[in-house]
């Protein structure tokens, strides 16, 4: 049961996810069923970085519908990567693949000792990689690399990466060479 309080400026008080559970109830009220279904009609998925200061569909001028996206720290191809791109190709369509890391990434001050730290403090090492990285760009190439060599994926010749600066919100092309 929650606790919270609505407020007359339509703020709950509360926790986060009681403030998140609210304005779900608002969208709901004006949601209507698009009628589409999980492919999307671009035929892109894009992998991207979880922060919060990426705002994907808006800085792509991407519609509900139009692309996959995969999220995670760094945007960095990892195996579960691989297996969303996976299925987002074999069974739901998608031929383009757009990679986005961004300047400021908080992955460029970790370092893989953060699994020592974590099993350290709860006695379990961590099975994952943390992924951390110096050179975004390099990163970027490194996971158009993954992508593009991996045998799971059906379509590779579409494989683009990008740094998105997070001060001017203009991305950058990463090119192989």
């Amino acid at each position: 049961m929650s606790t919270s309080t609505p407020q007359p400026d339509g703020f709950v008080t509360g926790s986060v996810t009681d403030r998140l559970l609210s304005a779900n109830r608002s969208y709901a009220r004006e949601f209507s069923d698009p009628g589409m279904d999980a492919r999307p009609v671009l035929r892109v998925a894009v992998v991207a970085c979880m922060d919060a200061r990426l705002d994907l569909h808006a800085a792509l001028g991407l519609q509900l519908g139009d692309a996959h996206t995969i999220r995670n720290a760094g945007g960095v191809v990892t195996d579960d990567t691989i297996r969303s791109l996976t299925i987002s190709q074999r069974a739901l369509g998608t031929r383009s693949v757009v990679l986005i890391h961004h300047t400021g990434c908080g992955l460029e001050a970790l370092t893989e000792d953060f699994r020592t730290e974590l099993e350290d403090e709860v006695g379990q090492r961590p099975t994952w990689a943390v992924e951390s990285f110096r050179d975004v760009d390099q990163d970027v190439r490194q996971s158009m690399a993954r992508v593009r060599t991996s045998p799971f994926l059906a379509h590779t010749d579409d494989v683009r990466g990008f740094v998105f600066d997070v001060h001017t919100g203009l991305l950058r092309e990463i090119t192989t060479g």
